[in-house]
């Protein structure tokens, strides 16, 4: 499978990245291994996950870095194979939280062994830190990259500002650089990443791994109408879909999948992996079918027709 790389970091991989935070928490552990054993046999290789999930669970943060090392420590080269990307920032509780010196060097430790590796290929803030100097931050960054334990750094929910005043400081200070960002894109959620941080990741030559590909799963199709929507976290999340927009956008996304005979979500994934500047989307699957849907929207090929058809429906806000 052709892969992309992730900026200058010298990393690559096939343009699907798994977002873990599913893990352990709507897969339990034999499931989640048998779908990320699954990713990596179906020639996929890059993992996201973050220190803080999954703090909505009873197990609560961590969780999915300790699923993730238990399915290191079964060995088979798994490690090897992977591409690992992990977040530090948002709260674990007891005041752990930040991107200071001081919690850094704490935080990428207890990752590290939650994860049972030595090292963090993608080490990303998971928020902005406006309490801790940026150079601070990135001064610690190139500390741990020295010593072994991270490859490259990126950046999540960030403005266009912070990312342009941190790249400056690196270049000026020789500190490591952001080579990455991970912002909230989608067919539906286009407006904020399109109003600058496109054109900014593609100047500075930054890989972006957008989180939400699927708009917590309106873009599968699954959820219609307010009937659809279950209680709690997922329901509240896709209710905002549920708009005259986020209508046509799922008539669009029915007609196109019906043209190459594919699912609403295979066609969004198309989509979005077609966008300038895009290296990976980030999706997660709860079963072995669900996997097996979502990566097969590498194979298509969507018609410049097709991409006018969806960019008419889900273009301009209302």
């Amino acid at each position: 499978m052709k892969t992309r790389q992730l900026g200058h970091s010298g990393l690559s991989f096939a343009p699907l990245m798994f977002g873990g935070n599913v893990l352990g928490w709507t897969t339990d552990r034999p499931t989640s291994f048998a779908i990320l054993d699954a990713f990596l046999d179906a020639g996929f290789s890059a993992i996201d996950t973050a220190d803080v999930y999954a703090s909505w669970t009873p197990e609560g943060v961590g969780t999915s870095e300790r699923v993730l090392g238990e399915w290191f420590a079964l060995g088979g080269g798994r490690r090897e194979r992977v591409i690992l990307a992990t977040k530090v920032g948002l709260s674990m509780g007891k005041g752990k939280k930040g991107l200071s010196r001081a919690y850094i060097r704490e935080a990428v430790d207890a990752s590290l062994q939650r994860l049972r590796t030595d090292r963090i290929d993608l080490y990303q803030t998971h928020a902005d830190d406006p309490d801790t100097p940026q150079e601070e931050t990135l001064d610690t960054f190139a500390e741990l990259i020295r010593a072994g334990k991270v490859r490259a750094i990126g950046a999540s929910n960030t403005t266009v500002d912070r990312l342009c005043s941190a790249l400056e400081i690196a270049d000026t200070a020789g500190l490591p650089r952001f080579v990455s960002i991970q912002p909230l894109y989608n067919l539906y959620d286009r407006a904020e990443f399109e109003a600058g941080m496109q054109a900014l990741a593609i100047d500075e030559g930054l890989g972006v791994i957008p989180y939400f590909a699927l708009a917590s799963g309106f873009l599968t199709g699954k959820y219609r109408s307010p009937d659809d929507l279950r209680p709690g976290m997922r329901g509240d999340l896709v209710g905002k879909y549920l708009d005259a927009r986020g209508y046509r956008t799922l008539a669009a996304l029915d007609l196109v999948a019906a043209r190459h005979e594919a699912s609403p979500a295979q066609i969004a994934l198309a989509w979005l992996m077609a966008q300038p500047g895009i290296t990976a989307p980030i999706v997660s699957a709860t079963s072995l079918d669900q996997l097996g849907q979502i990566i097969k929207a590498g194979d298509i090929w969507l018609t410049d027709e097709d991409r006018a058809v969806l960019d008419s429906a889900a273009g301009e806000p209302d």
